[in-house]
């Protein structure tokens, strides 16, 4: 009797321990390491697949004269990420038709109001060039002191030029907050199958009212993997707000454009547009990679090729074990 007792509580006590490991599968699986980025802004993570970090990197190869090259293979290039080669090449390929997410941020502050209209439609122009319907996707967002969301996610242009109307000129300038809440968003928007994240900064480069930094905005990008290309919205070349948009664009793997006459802002679009259709895309599993937050750098060479130019992210952070697992 007593034997029949304990083999029925030791009977309970196994169907309890294995329901309590499959719930923290499941957790796992839904909530583990990279599956769903951080609800913590500035600490969002690689994308990570089962248990095994992947870095997936964006590219452009130019010529001396600044024409993009499309036809190079994977034994064209080295790749050292933190100085080392990856442990393993897991994909490459010339990309031109992965999903697009685009985040339009607009400066909408005092600065920007005598071209303010003209930038709105060479905006609206790009978003109906380049959007694909049910393909890919866009949100459009408006900063001065705060962030402004006119309209989230879609592939509708009527929305999407809506929220662009919707815009309105405001006061002081908090740039560098507004990139990283943008790229926190473009992370957010979840995707089985891997997309190319963009963010289109319009902004005469000058911040006044962020909280945050340069850097930190750069490495929020960069741990997003989104490429920020900037159009400066100011005639006057140089100073330190075209030094910062340069910045962002170049540590990111985008482009800063500085127009010199204001339809020369629609000729920016057109560039951006050409070489989102013109891009290298590679993953990798790094070597020796630990979730500690030490800062990784990523360097490409292309062999035998000197005169190639190429432009990605200049590497990034991943979180700590313990910003991972929250």
């Amino acid at each position: 009797m007593k034997s029949g007792v304990r083999s029925s509580l030791l009977l309970v006590q196994f169907v309890l321990s294995f329901a309590m490991w499959m719930q923290s599968q499941q957790n796992t699986s839904s909530n583990g390491l990279g599956s769903q980025p951080s609800t913590r802004p500035d600490e969002s993570m690689l994308t990570l697949h089962s248990a095994v970090s992947e870095v997936q990197l964006l590219f452009t190869v130019t010529d001396k004269k600044g024409q993009y090259v499309r036809n190079l293979k994977q034994e064209d290039f080295d790749i050292l990420d933190d100085r080392k080669p990856p442990e393993k090449i897991l994909a490459f390929r010339s990309e031109t038709d992965l999903p697009l997410q685009v985040g339009l941020l607009i400066d909408i502050s005092q600065s920007v109001r005598e071209r303010f209209t003209f930038e709105q439609e060479a905006a609206i122009t790009f978003l109906h060039q380049s959007l694909r319907p049910k393909y890919d996707q866009a949100f459009v967002m408006g900063f001065d002191m705060t962030p402004k969301v006119t309209q989230d996610f879609t592939d509708d242009m009527d929305k999407l030029a809506a929220g662009i109307h919707l815009l309105q000129p405001g006061t002081l300038t908090a740039m560098y907050d507004a990139v990283s809440y943008s790229c926190n968003k473009l992370l957010k928007q979840s995707h089985n199958t891997p997309v190319r994240r963009v963010l289109i900064l319009l902004s005469d480069g000058f911040d006044n009212s962020s909280s945050g930094t340069r850097e930190r905005a750069i490495e929020t990008a960069q741990r997003a993997q989104v490429s920020v290309y900037t159009i400066r919205t100011s005639l006057t070349a140089g100073g330190r707000g075209q030094k910062a948009l340069e910045a962002i664009a170049e540590k990111t793997g985008g482009r800063s454009y500085v127009p010199r006459q204001i339809t020369e802002v629609a000729d920016a679009f057109t560039a951006i547009q050409t070489e989102l259709r013109s891009q290298y895309a590679v993953s990798y599993k790094p070597a020796a990679f630990k979730l500690d937050g030490h800062y990784r750098t990523i360097e490409i060479r292309t062999r035998n090729r000197q005169a190639l130019r190429i432009r990605s992210r200049t590497g990034y952070r991943p979180a700590k074990i313990s910003e991972a697992s929250e």
